[in-house]
């Protein structure tokens, strides 16, 4: 490597350095080459090479050089990232599944309308995600359809490649390569043995006649606690008790208990009956009906 100019006894590396500290983002070859005047300016090939040893003397620091799609930046390196992040007490910002899902087609697909996305994914868009992408600014309208209605054609931004360290889309990630698309968002996997469980009803005796009686109490004592047990022992007390209290005999018709009236036994029933009748008027007076 040739020897690196020397401006007012700075090195040029050392000038870029500072101007790449200094700056708000990256700066293209270019803008770096504006801060010097046309006397003192170093060709690309010097700028190329004050670069290159940039990038060398920060291979044992923590931090780099990185070019990226707007240019060059002096940023952290990604190892370090727990211990720098702590600098800051907001919490990083999660991204949903449904904007993930349209800001990939949009990076794969580009130029892609709403229609195609939504095509694509299977449910409607919500307008409040593409302007999301959009005030991020990595997402723009790059054109539109020559269709009726016009619908506008989406497309990526420098913005997008500089805030996920790329350079250039040719490198994203193939969609060979993407093997597990659910490691992306491990919250939002489900146990698929809970899940099934969930989806899948118990059979019950009626719907499963073959159904062991042993083996469903002793599921039923495994999943009902005392309380449960109290309150349903509870409820049969009371239910019979009610039921002492009825008198069959007395209000049930002969056909209700399956018997034909016109049978003997049927006129046994229908002659006891009518003498119970009879014993209640006798020690009952009050409660006797006057015919006329």
């Amino acid at each position: 490597m040739a020897e690196l100019p020397t401006l007012a006894g700075h090195p040029l590396k050392h000038i870029l350095e500072a101007a790449l500290l200094a700056a708000d983002g990256p700066l293209t070859q270019a803008q770096l080459a504006s801060l010097f005047t046309d006397e003192e300016r170093p060709s690309n090939t010097q700028l190329g090479q004050a670069l290159e040893a940039i990038a060398e003397d920060c291979a044992d620091r923590g931090v780099e050089l990185k070019e990226v799609a707007s240019g060059f930046r002096i940023q952290t390196k990604a190892g370090l990232h727990d211990w720098v992040a702590r600098l800051w007490t907001e919490k990083p910002q999660r991204y949903s599944r449904a904007m993930l899902e349209t800001l990939s087609l949009i990076a794969y697909r580009q130029p892609i309308t709403r229609g195609e996305i939504e095509s694509v994914r299977g449910v409607s868009l919500s307008s409040n995600i593409i302007r999301s992408l959009q005030e991020r600014e990595w997402i723009r309208i790059v054109g539109h359809r020559d269709v009726p209605g016009k619908p506008a054609l989406f497309g990526t931004t420098k913005a997008l490649l500089d805030y996920f360290n790329l350079k250039s889309l040719d490198q994203l990630p193939t969609l060979s390569e993407i093997k597990d698309m659910e490691s992306l968002e491990p919250e939002l996997a489900l146990d698929p043995d809970n899940e099934a469980a969930a989806e899948k009803p118990q059979a019950t005796a009626a719907e499963d006649p073959d159904r062991d009686p042993e083996a469903a109490v002793a599921e039923f004592d495994a999943d009902a606690d005392d309380e449960d047990l109290d309150q349903a022992f509870a409820q049969l007390d009371r239910a019979l008790v009610e039921a002492d209290h009825i008198d069959i005999g007395a209000e049930a018709p002969a056909a209700d208990a399956g018997i034909d009236p016109d049978s003997a036994q049927g006129d046994l029933m229908a002659a006891g009956a009518d003498d119970a009748v009879d014993e209640d008027k006798a020690a009952n007076p009050s409660q006797a009906v006057d015919p006329s």
